[in-house]
């Protein structure tokens, strides 16, 4: 056995943890342990029977460790422990958490450098030798980060198809969630908070990167959005789980054109982000049948479009025989990756995901909002991408955004015209070029079908006449 000290995994991870590294073994720091070992006694041993004096025990093994990437204490978080736990809770559930979880979390921080040691060791042949030890991934370096076995989880998050729910991410993962942020991404890591150990493991995505995420379970409720966000509940996730004993949720991590403005409208940067929304579409697993499509210079691909009841667009079963040619380089760029996961797979069964039949994609204004993305091309860079990664369907949550109310028409007139991937493709180019070259100030769904558009502004005009 490799010793500790060797292990270039968990190298990349000491300046994370509170531990230090011996020649064969981790450690506490010997006053860490002091401190631990008096709060798993419990309060009558400890005296720790309050929040303010939590705080300060707290605040003692902080200072133990001298981690220099360890972060300031919040300047409130002392009258903070001391709201809660004296003030705001009842007497009995403090007495149950002193008397309890406290010193329960403090024997498990006790057992943490023989758990991560266990870890290590275990990780070296859970997969015919293919590591997954806990480790920091640099930018361009695939790899799968096992965080124990989680289980999972309205809006994208409330689906219940089993499909891959886009994150609308930050290019570092999380965004603003452990600071002040509190739109779609960060919202998500809140109910999932599994999903904020990403945030330690995964480096800021390139543009031809994604994350996916698999088995985060959801535990909380919620209403609003940004400043109007409120927890509502504890949420019992029901999913049904894998092989691995995770829940079947499957989270991919896309960061998109920031500050877009008219940039976006440049050929170069709408190409990225159809490359960066094909890279967080593309089924690792089908892979072998994607290089197959690009080295035949075409795709295969069935769908239609429709509007659900709770006014959620589905895109299913249309024919897109026709790749856009810029595809092709996100294939390669992850085919190194994905040749090594298919070859695991031969060897041991999906050591990664369950195979399955193929899932659909549940998203929504991707790249949106804060990010000053045109909802219509962003809808049409996302529809093409999911073509082009044969992904079954796109259940599409337009929440409301008023431009996009004839999606369904348009969508049905490209559909009726046997449109391919390339066609709709070359159309965006057009209409990007004119719109960044202030041809045109319509919108993409407008400028297509003017003729549909005029009658619809018609109708709207006859029913305001007085």
């Amino acid at each position: 056995m490799e010793g500790m000290e060797n292990r270039e995994d968990l190298k990349s991870m000491l300046p994370f943890l509170p531990l230090l590294l011996g020649s064969s073994n981790l450690f506490w720091p010997s006053q860490v342990v002091k401190s631990l070992e008096t709060l798993s006694k419990g309060p009558l041993y400890s005296k720790v029977d309050s929040g303010e004096l939590l705080f300060d025990a707290i605040s003692h093994i902080r200072d133990s460790l001298a981690l220099p990437s360890l972060q300031p204490v919040a300047p409130f978080a002392h009258g903070g422990y001391a709201l809660f736990f004296d003030e705001l809770i009842s007497r009995a559930e403090a007495s149950k958490w002193f008397e309890e979880v406290v010193p329960a979390l403090a024997n498990l921080l006790l057992r943490l450098p023989s758990l991560l040691e266990s870890h290590y060791q275990d990780a070296d042949y859970l997969f015919n030798g293919v590591r997954t030890g806990l480790r920091l991934l640099g930018s361009q370096e695939a790899g799968i980060v096992f965080l124990g076995q989680v289980h999972s989880s309205g809006f994208i998050e409330d689906q219940s198809n089993g499909a891959l729910e886009v994150d609308f991410a930050n290019k570092y993962l999380g965004g603003g969630a452990l600071r002040s942020g509190c739109l779609q991404e960060e919202i998500r890591f809140m109910i999932n908070p599994e999903l904020i150990a990403g945030m330690l493991f995964l480096p800021c995505m390139e543009d031809n990167e994604a994350i996916e995420i698999v088995g985060a379970e959801r535990f909380s409720n919620y209403t609003g959005y940004a400043s109007s966000f409120c927890f509502s509940g504890d949420h019992v996730d029901k999913r049904n789980v894998d092989g691995f004993r995770r829940c079947k949720t499957r989270i991919v991590a896309i960061d998109a054109l920031c500050r877009a403005g008219m940039r976006q409208y440049k050929c170069t940067y709408l190409l990225r982000e159809a490359n960066k929304a094909f890279c967080g579409f593309l089924d690792q697993s089908n892979c072998d049948h994607h290089k197959s499509l690009f080295q035949d210079g075409g795709s295969q691909g069935s769908q239609c479009m429709e509007t659900d009841k709770d006014t959620n667009v589905v895109v299913k079963d249309f024919p897109m025989d026709e790749a856009p040619s810029t595809s092709v380089e996100i294939a390669m760029n992850r085919g190194e990756y994905i040749n090594q996961v298919i070859g695991y797979s031969d060897k041991k069964g999906s050591w990664c995901l369950d195979l399955e039949d193929k899932i659909g994609i549940a998203t929504g204004n991707w790249g949106c909002g804060a990010f000053g993305g045109d909802p219509e091309l962003k809808t049409m860079i996302q529809w093409l991408a999911a073509s082009q990664a044969a992904r079954r369907s796109v259940s599409y949550y337009a929440l409301g955004i008023k431009s996009l109310q004839n999606l369904n028409q348009v969508s049905q007139w490209i559909l009726s015209h046997e449109w391919t991937v390339g066609d709709l493709w070359n159309m965006l180019v057009e209409y990007s070029s004119r719109r960044f070259n202030k041809e045109t100030n319509l919108g993409f769904f407008a400028w297509l079908l003017p003729t549909l558009f005029a009658h619809d502004a018609k109708m709207s005009n006859l029913t305001s006449t007085p």
